[in-house]
């Protein structure tokens, strides 16, 4: 099973087990801006009073998750994570916590075809406000560029207003205009 296989057997599990969620990380900065390769899938997951046995059950045996809650430093949340047997591919599913960020960005998020499957991921100014965020917390140069690539790529149509909003509550906006002044003029 290939790391897209799995992302779709993943997203396609969580909609049968009516457990909403999002695609986040590389894959909506994908889909949105340059592509590039990545060794895993995050999900953010509304798990509500459902159990993550019953997605387990759907992807296994070549998705097999993690029973064992686990904390990520970088995004400040409990994951379950994934591996897909036989490659290093990970999953991570990300509960949606109580920011009030991830809760806006979560019901902003739209229904996209990726992958030629229709997946839930944020929009294009979350993608953005999240991927400044990482960037500053966790000193990720890959989340940087993503930031240019999907800033160089959408142009026009971002909700500047919103970003901003979001990036001065975070403290990223010198960060986002030195992002934005190191993408050339096309």
């Amino acid at each position: 099973m290939t790391g897209n296989q799995a992302a779709i057997a993943v997203a396609e599990a969580l909609e049968s087990c009516g457990i909403p969620y999002m695609l986040v990380g590389s894959y909506s900065s994908n889909f949105y801006g340059v592509d590039r390769s990545t060794r895993d899938a995050d999900f953010v997951i509304e798990l509500g009073e459902k159990s993550i046995r019953e997605v387990a059950r759907r992807i296994a045996p070549s998705i097999r998750i993690d029973p064992q809650m686990s904390f990520e430093t970088v995004t400040m949340t409990r994951r379950f994570v994934a591996e897909v047997v036989g490659t290093t591919f990970k999953i991570e599913l990300f509960l949606l916590n109580d920011d009030p960020h991830n809760q806006e960005r979560f019901r902003r998020r739209r229904r996209v075809t990726l992958l030629d499957r229709q997946v839930w991921i944020p929009t294009v100014e979350d993608v953005i406000v999240t991927k400044l965020h990482w960037a500053l917390l966790a000193n990720r140069s890959k989340d940087r560029d993503d930031v240019r690539d999907v800033i160089a790529v959408q142009g026009d149509r971002i909700d500047w207003d919103y970003v901003y909003r979001w990036c001065d509550q975070h403290g990223t906006r010198a960060l986002l205009d030195e992002i934005r002044r190191s993408i050339p003029p096309i």
